[in-house]
Parts: C-alpha cells; structure tokens; sequence
C-alpha cells in the first residue's frame, strides 16, 4: 500500500492547503481551518510513507543509498517545512502562515521531480554528509535543552524575588518573566525539532552502515535509546505546553525546561559511557571516496 503514493499524493494536499489559505483574503468559511488542518496532516502522512519507502525496502536493496541524493534531500526539506507550517498553524491558527510557507514547500517538491534522474551522492559522500547532519543536530539540539535549563533558572529566581517584593540586588538584573516564558516555550520546541533530526539522521547512518566493517550501532544501545527517551521527553513537553493551558503558563514552562535538563544529561551520560560514541566509524574521507556512483533513480 505504502508503494502506491505518488509525489502526487502529498503535492495536493500541500496544494489545496495553499488554496484554502488564499481563499482567507476573499470571504470567510467557519469550516476552513478544519480543513486546512486535515488536509496539511493528510500530506504529511503520505509525504512521510514516500520518504520512508525511499529509505528502506527494495530501494535498499537495489543498493540506492537511503535518502542521499538531491531528489531525496529536497522531498526530506519539504517534508520539515511542511511540518514546522503545521506546528505553526496550530500554535497560531489566525494566523495566515501556510500562504507564505507552503509555496516554499511546493517549490522543493517541483524541485525534487526535476531532480529526480540525477545521480546518487557516493557512499562516502553519503556518510559525510548525514554524520555532519547527525553531529551537528544533537549538538544544537543540546544548546537548545541548555539555554532552556539557564532561562528556566533565571525564571525561578525572578518569580521567587517579585513573589516575595525582594528588592533588586545592585549588578544583578534579570529579564522580565514574559521574555524568560517565552525564551522557555521556544527552547523547548526547538530542541525538539533539532533532537527529531537527529535521531533520524542517526538512524540513516545505520542503514547506510549496514554490512560495514565497523558495523551498525544496535538499536538497543543506551546512548541510542536515552536518545530516543529525551527526544520523547521534549516532544511530550511541547505537546503539552501547546494543548495544555496550565502547562504554558510561568512556573510550570520552566520546570519542563528544567526537566529536560536531567533527561539530557541522563542520555549524554549514557553516551559517553557506552561505546556508542567510541565506536570506530568506517573509512569516508575524501581520499577514500569510491569513484563509482551509487545507481541512478528510475524515477519518482
């Protein structure tokens, strides 16, 4: 079933979403929102099982390099445009932001179906560039729980100082608890999004590591699954500071910032203590790339 969706599958429903943004400038529907939601969850469902059957299956076994190509690598950027488009729209439904984002997204897809004979990246090219994606994502993602845990502090201290009516302390000046709230619920969502990324960049490097010399990382590894732990953490923190009103609100963002903060460490303790990070990676610098290509895309 999952081989039966087309680019056209999930390029409509990203189309009718951009008509019905449009239509906002024209008259007023009460149902419209519905729709636009429905329709955005709709192609980012089939955009998400398109994307996994490039990455696995009989593509895979013809010897494609999973997701390692400009036609993958601009449906893969379409596919985060069009779920940041969703998180937006829900987070700020009055918001038109579909009108600005979804041409981008629809631009990528018509540039994917043009690239779409072009030939695959090199095994090593492959490699390098997802370990880049994979190193940098986490690392950013890490900032991210970081600067959330320092602000969620910061938070604390200042609800505690005006709490209290405790006068400020000369040299010690803190920014105001809307700014900290708001820094709180971005760090949060942010994070989130950069652990998605790479924990998926991660798992393209087992698959593009199958059958290797040094071997995959399993999937039971601590550091993988305190990974995979975290990122749930924040993503069920977003969720709830989204839907949940009494999470959004003061002291309640910084305690999950906080939280977040004891996950993290957790993973990274995690990490650097099994052989995750010590692992030895296979041989992909420059001079060692192979001069033949992996094979062609037949086509979409």
């Amino acid at each position: 079933m999952l081989q039966g969706i087309t680019i056209t599958c999930f390029a409509a429903s990203y189309a009718v979403v951009l008509l019905l943004e449009a239509s906002r400038l024209l008259f007023r529907l009460p149902v419209r929102m519905a729709v636009i939601l429905g329709c955005t969850v709709a192609g980012l469902v089939a955009h998400t099982a398109y994307l996994w059957t490039l990455a696995s299956g009989e593509l895979l076994k013809a010897g494609v390099a999973p997701l390692s190509n400009w036609y993958d690598w601009c449906l893969l950027a379409a596919w985060v445009l069009a779920l940041a488009c969703l998180g937006l729209t829900v987070r700020r439904p009055q918001v038109s932001v579909g009108l600005f984002l979804m041409p981008l997204v629809l631009a990528l897809i018509g540039v994917a179906y043009v690239l779409r004979d072009a030939p695959a990246f090199s095994r090593g090219t492959a490699l390098l560039t997802w370990r880049s994606v994979h190193g940098l994502a986490l690392m950013l993602g890490t900032v991210g729980v970081l600067l959330g845990a320092a602000t969620g502090v910061m938070y604390l201290i200042q609800s505690y100082r005006l709490k209290h009516k405790l006068p400020p302390r000369r040299g010690f000046k803190l920014p105001s608890l809307e700014w900290l709230q708001r820094f709180n619920k971005r760090s949060l969502a942010i994070s989130a999004g950069l652990m998605a990324a790479g924990l998926l960049s991660g798992i393209v490097l087992n698959l593009l590591n199958r059958g290797q010399p040094s071997g995959t990382v399993a999937w039971t590894d601590l550091g993988v699954l305190s990974s995979g732990v975290l990122f749930a953490w924040l993503t069920l923190a977003v969720l709830l500071e989204t839907f949940y009103r009494p999470a959004s609100q003061g002291r309640k963002v910084a305690l999950l910032t906080l939280a977040s903060f004891v996950f993290l460490v957790l993973a990274l303790g995690f990490v650097l203590l099994g052989d995750h990070a010590s692992r030895e990676a296979p041989e992909t610098s420059w001079q060692t790339v192979p001069a033949e290509p992996w094979a062609r895309r037949s086509g979409p």
